[in-house]
């Protein structure tokens, strides 16, 4: 079965392999063409070389970089706005040139919660649904290329049934992990035969994983068995679009 191509957007590097690295490894090795934008860290900076290392075990190409400034880190894009202070219009329109260039069937990103809450996150997840949309229409951002639409949306979520080792984990160093309810669940992805290769991308990450409540350095810390378990299914709510090119 031929699988869809997919371009992944999303916060800060690691959020990738964290969020949908099973699914970047299950369709890159089966020929499908996968990439990764993130919105925070500039290139040059160690966690984009971090970054660059992550996607290469993934098959996911070179880093996509919007460029603009952690919430909570300024100096990852010295000399940026915080992504959350940059405008609305200008932001929209760096995701839309990626989008265009790269013509993905499907875009994957976060949920309208963060996962995490964190703020960096929500607002990619609004970005994202914007440049959808904006992507496909030819007199917005003419100068990002030619229009296309991505056929789908997927946002990955944890739901209340499948998060309760997870939770209790990020519960532990004093975080939330937000949860939907199952019904809203639209794809589950097994991606266990993938799950060395998704930890061994989370593990490229290792300014992030050295920090003690960071989500790689909890993990690090569990058996594997109980590690796989967390990271070998990923959940989605698709949002469909009506693909391909427009005139």
């Amino acid at each position: 079965m031929q699988l869809p191509s997919v371009l992944g957007v999303f916060a800060h590097p690691d959020d990738e392999s964290l969020v949908a690295g099973g699914v970047l490894a299950r369709h890159a090795a089966a020929g499908a063409r996968t990439g990764v934008v993130t919105a925070t860290w500039a290139p040059g900076t160690h966690r984009a070389v971090e970054l660059s290392e992550a996607l290469r075990i993934l098959g996911a190409g070179v880093p996509r970089l919007l460029g603009y400034a952690d919430a909570r880190v300024p100096e990852s894009a010295a000399g940026c706005p915080r992504f959350l202070d940059a405008s609305l219009d200008g932001a929209v329109g760096r995701l839309v040139r990626h989008i265009r260039e790269f013509r993905p069937d499907v875009l994957v990103t976060h949920d309208a919660y963060g996962s995490s809450g964190h703020p960096d996150h929500v607002h990619t997840h609004r970005v994202t649904l914007l440049a959808a949309r904006a992507a496909g229409l030819p007199d917005l951002y003419p100068q990002a290329g030619p229009a296309w639409r991505p056929g789908a949306v997927r946002v990955a979520v944890h739901p209340r049934s499948g998060a309760g080792e997870l939770a209790d984990l990020v519960a532990g160093a004093g975080k939330k992990l937000w949860t939907v309810p199952d019904e809203a669940v639209t794809v589950t992805v097994d991606v266990r035969p993938w799950v060395g290769r998704k930890w061994a991308a989370i593990r490229a990450h290792a300014s992030e994983a050295a920090r003690d409540r960071s989500l790689p350095h909890l993990l690090a810390g569990l058996p594997v068995a109980a590690r796989n378990r967390i990271l070998g299914t990923e959940w989605f709510v698709r949002h469909d679009l009506t693909p391909g090119p427009v005139a």
